[in-house]
C-alpha cells in the first residue's frame, strides 16, 4: 500500500483552489483550507478537509501551501499577519499575475525563510487532476522534485527554469494566443451576424480553419528564431492588403473594428521595416522592434 502523501495547506477557494483541494482530497491527502469568506471552504470541509479560521493555523497546519488566489496582492494580504509562520514552509503560488510580481513575491517569501515556487495551471478548474492537464513551474529545481507526487495529482509538472517569473510568462503567452483566438472568433462571428448568418453556421468553418493551424504553424519557430522569413506563396504585402480589408469590411459593418485595425497597424509597420517581400511570419518583426511613427504620420 502506497505511504500517504504530506499534508497540504489551500489557500484560496475560489474555482480552482476549490478544485485543487477536492482532487486532493480524492487522492487521501491531508488538506486544510483557508479562505477570506469563511463559508467558500463549506463544501471542502464536507468533503474531509480541515478548516482553518487564521493564517496562522493555515501555515502551521502543513509544509506545502498552494495559493490560488485572483492575484498577488491578496497572498500579502492573508498572509502577511502570519509571515513569522512562514520559515521552513513551501510556498507554491498558482495565482494569475505578472512575472515582476512573482519576482517580488518570491523574495518576499525567502526573507521569511520560506521557498517559493511560481505556477502556471493551463487547464480550467473543471480539469484539475485530468491526464491532460499540466502546469509550469519555475523557481528551485529542487523544491519542485520534493514535491512533483503531491503536485502532479493536480497537473503534469512543467519545469521551465529557475527565474520566478518564467512560469507565469509562459502562462501568459499561451493565455496570450488563447484569448486573442477566441476574441478573433467572436469577431469573426459579429461580421457574419451583420448579414444575418447565424454563429451556429460560421463557427463549424471556424472550428475547421483553427483544426487547420498545425499547417499554418510548420518551420514558424525556426523562421522566427532564425529571423529569415522566405516567402512560400504568403507575403506579407499580401497580408497586409487582407487585413486592410478587414479592417474596412468591418467599419462598414458597423462593428467594433478596433482589433482588425490593430492588426493592420502591425502588418503596415512590418512593412515600414521594409519586410513587403518576405514571408508574412516577419510580422513579428513589428512586434519586436521600438514604436515608430506609421509612414506619412509626422
Amino acid at each position: 500500500m502506497p505511504a500517504q502523501l504530506p499534508s497540504v495547506t489551500v489557500v484560496g477557494l475560489g474555482p480552482m483552489g476549490r478544485a485543487m483541494a477536492g482532487t486532493l482530497l480524492d487522492h487521501a491527502v491531508p488538506v486544510t483550507v483557508f479562505n477570506r469568506t469563511a463559508s467558500r471552504a463549506d463544501a471542502a470541509v464536507a468533503a474531509g478537509a480541515r478548516r482553518a479560521i487564521t493564517a496562522k493555523d493555515a501555515l502551521d497546519a502543513a509544509d506545502l501551501v498552494i495559493v490560488s488566489l485572483t492575484h498577488y496582492r491578496a497572498m500579502y494580504d492573508l498572509l502577511e499577519p502570519a509571515a513569522d509562520r512562514l520559515a521552513g514552509k513551501v510556498l507554491v503560488n498558482l495565482s494569475s499575475g505578472t512575472p515582476r510580481e512573482a519576482e517580488r513575491a518570491a523574495a518576499w517569501a525567502v526573507r521569511h525563510g520560506a521557498e517559493f515556487l511560481t505556477g502556471g495551471i493551463m487547464v480550467p478548474a473543471t480539469l484539475v487532476g485530468d491526464d491532460t492537464a499540466y502546469a509550469f513551474y519555475s523557481g528551485p529545481r529542487e523544491v519542485l522534485d520534493r514535491w512533483s507526487d503531491t503536485l502532479a495529482l493536480l497537473a503534469r509538472p512543467e519545469y521551465v527554469g529557475a527565474d520566478p517569473g518564467l512560469a507565469l510568462l509562459w502562462y501568459q503567452a499561451l493565455l496570450d494566443l488563447f484569448m486573442t483566438t477566441l476574441v478573433g472568433t467572436s469577431h469573426a462571428a459579429a461580421l457574419m451576424k451583420s448579414a444575418g448568418v447565424q454563429a451556429e453556421t460560421f463557427l463549424p468553418y471556424a472550428s475547421d480553419l483553427l483544426a487547420q493551424m498545425p499547417f499554418f504553424l510548420d518551420g514558424a519557430a525556426e523562421e522566427i528564431d532564425r529571423r529569415e522569413y522566405p516567402d512560400v506563396g504568403a507575403s506579407l504585402a499580401m497580408m497586409a492588403a487582407g487585413i486592410d480589408h478587414i479592417a474596412t469590411t468591418s467599419e462598414d459593418a458597423q462593428i467594433d473594428s478596433r482589433l482588425p485595425v490593430a492588426v493592420r497597424d502591425l502588418y503596415r509597420r512590418a512593412l515600414d521595416l521594409g519586410f513587403g517581400g518576405h514571408g508574412s511570419g516577419s510580422v513579428y518583426e513589428a512586434i519586436v522592434a521600438p514604436a515608430q511613427p506609421a509612414r506619412g504620420v509626422a
